[in-house]
């Protein structure tokens, strides 16, 4: 099998009402799908979710990206030898993460088409199902509230509060969520908005309440903090921004930096990647979240398969496609009681 043809498209996708996190506020975000025909009849499909913050990668430089090296570097090759495409393509020091990702998940969707079943069974099916949660961006606490009761209204029972900017705002509203919503799982997410003091304040006062996942409290240049931090609070600390790379896991993993680790596959590079990554936090202990950046349904399922496939991803945060007008690619999988399902097509599931 061949690649014959390679193509793309960009969606510039509206949200429906803009979010805060610590460092920023998002109201729009702009996705490319990349489409790889072969000479076997099959077409493999991957999304990039370019972010300048996070990916170090703007539009612009995605498409330079796309037409000077990946669409030249992916004619007439056969995709089963994907390790050498992804390195090769790594090694030129012109193809960055999300690109990286959405090259690997067209090349994973074509092999999953060829062997005639969806793509998280190509990859190790250890699950058919996973509960993700549901994000509440930064807002007053009445608003947080009312956000909150939606989502348990529409049977999310995992919710995810950013926050960072108010240490005792943000404690008053796990509280207040918390004593409404006794049964709901709370994660809760600094955004490097913390400091040590700040995280430590924000830990012992919400120790009763129960709060699952505690993530990225602390700046990525405060990374030589994280280590002490962890053993002065009951939370287990989830490493996002401080992970991008293999040399990150095993960096923060040796110097017991993490109790937990996001893998976002936009911004570690793609499934292959992830499959590393998951590897180094499995042998040091460190449970995995699969989350998103601002991804339509393709790149969710992109995460959910790569979710679906491993023992040691025990977390999903895969929501962003709801925050969406018009999402291109509705249905390949399916919600239902906080449960992300696959649809029962082969490869990602168009």
């Amino acid at each position: 099998m061949k690649i014959t043809q390679v193509s793309f498209e960009r969606f510039d996708l509206e949200l429906t009402e803009p979010y805060t996190i610590a460092y920023e506020t998002i109201s729009e975000a702009t996705n490319y799908v990349l489409r790889l025909e072969t000479d076997s009849g099959y077409t493999g499909f991957g999304c990039a979710a370019p972010d300048p913050a996070i990916t170090k990668e703007s539009p612009e430089y995605l498409e330079q990206s796309l037409n000077e090296t990946i669409i030249p570097a992916l004619k007439s090759v056969n995709p089963f030898h994907y390790a050498r495409i992804l390195d090769d393509l790594r090694a030129t020091g012109k193809v960055r993460s999300s690109a990286l990702a959405m090259v690997d998940a067209a090349l994973f969707d074509l092999m999953a088409k060829k062997a005639d079943v969806p793509l998280y069974q190509l990859l190790g099916g250890y699950r058919s199902s996973i509960p993700t949660s549901v994000t509440i961006g930064i807002l007053p606490v009445d608003d947080t509230l009312k956000k909150a009761g939606q989502f348990v209204e529409d049977g999310f029972f995992i919710l995810k509060v950013k926050g960072g900017l108010d240490v005792e705002e943000d404690i008053k509203k796990m509280k207040l969520i918390r004593d409404k919503y006794p049964k709901v799982i709370l994660r809760f997410d600094g955004n490097q908005g913390y400091s040590v003091d700040q995280s430590i304040e924000f830990s012992k006062a919400t120790k009763e309440i129960g709060i699952q996942i505690f993530e990225q409290p602390l700046s990525v240049d405060d990374e030589h903090l994280l280590e002490p931090l962890i053993s002065k609070i009951t939370h287990p600390v989830m490493a996002d921004e401080s992970l991008k790379t293999l040399d990150d896991v095993h960096r923060l993993t040796k110097n017991n930096s993490s109790d937990m680790i996001n893998i976002k596959l936009m911004k570690i590079g793609g499934i292959l990647e992830g499959m590393h990554i998951n590897s180094v936090a499995k042998a040091a202990g460190n449970e995995v979240m699969v989350g998103c950046l601002d991804e339509c349904s393709l790149g969710i399922s992109m995460g959910l398969h790569f979710a679906l496939s491993r023992p040691n991803v025990e977390f999903a945060d895969l929501d962003s496609h709801l925050d969406f007008e018009k999402d291109p690619f509705k249905g390949l999988f399916r919600l239902e009681k906080g449960y992300l399902y696959p649809n029962d097509k082969v490869g990602l599931g168009l």
